[in-house]
């Protein structure tokens, strides 16, 4: 499925939206009209097309595909297993994944599941090499755990680029980081694992309070 067509669909299904929590009957009232309302007063996101009313630029990418077996009483059971990722490229960034038998439904599970995961990331320029104080990296490192994969990701100066893996480029574009360098440790061709750390270490951007924060 293209993007395009992904966004057709995600425009179908907010016309046919009827909301069935307190939150998705406000801001389809207009009482909520932005994601940061959302997060700035500590609301759950139930359902998916929350995310895709209130960030309608949002892009999904498929991380992985695998092919899960299971032996039952009635023999051997088959099903895929997706790894998707959406995020805005402007500092939101949510990772799910989702369990069918056809590949379809199971990246179309694992999309709806990341939207409900979305989380807002912290971005700055924590390089002591730059220190022009433009979101383009992080504003300081964040260590992310996920099984055996630990990655660690560090601010980086701008025109650096992305210093990282494929899986953690996806990740970390989607949540609009331009520059950074990343180390990771552990079971990294494990592809669900490292992805998972990635978003587990840009989950953490938002745990620590910075003097700005004090300001504020």
């Amino acid at each position: 499925m293209t993007q395009r067509q992904r966004e057709r669909q995600s425009s179908g299904n907010l016309e046919q939206w009827v909301p069935k929590t307190r939150l998705g009957k406000m801001i389809q009232e207009g009482r909520i009209a932005s994601i940061e309302e959302v997060f700035m007063g500590g609301l759950q996101i139930r359902e998916p097309q929350i995310v895709d009313a209130l960030l309608p630029d949002l892009q999904e990418e498929v991380i992985n595909i695998n092919l899960v077996q299971k032996q039952t009483d009635a023999g051997e059971k088959s099903r895929f297993k997706a790894i998707v990722a959406v995020g805005n490229r402007d500092g939101y960034i949510g990772l799910g994944s989702g369990k069918a038998s056809q590949v379809r439904t199971a990246i179309e599970k694992a999309a709806a599941q990341a939207r409900l995961n979305l989380v807002p990331v912290r971005r700055g320029c924590g390089s002591w090499e730059c220190g022009c104080g433009k979101p383009h990296s992080i504003p300081f490192q964040v260590k992310g755990k996920t099984g055996a994969v630990t990655i660690v990701i560090v601010p980086g100066p701008r025109g650096l680029g992305l210093v990282a893996s494929e899986v953690a480029k996806i990740v970390l574009n989607l949540a609009g980081i331009k520059d950074c360098w990343t180390r990771s440790y552990g079971s990294t061709r494990t592809i669900p694992s490292f992805a998972y750390a990635v978003f587990d270490a840009l989950k953490k951007t938002y745990s620590l309070i910075t003097p700005m924060d004090w300001v504020k």
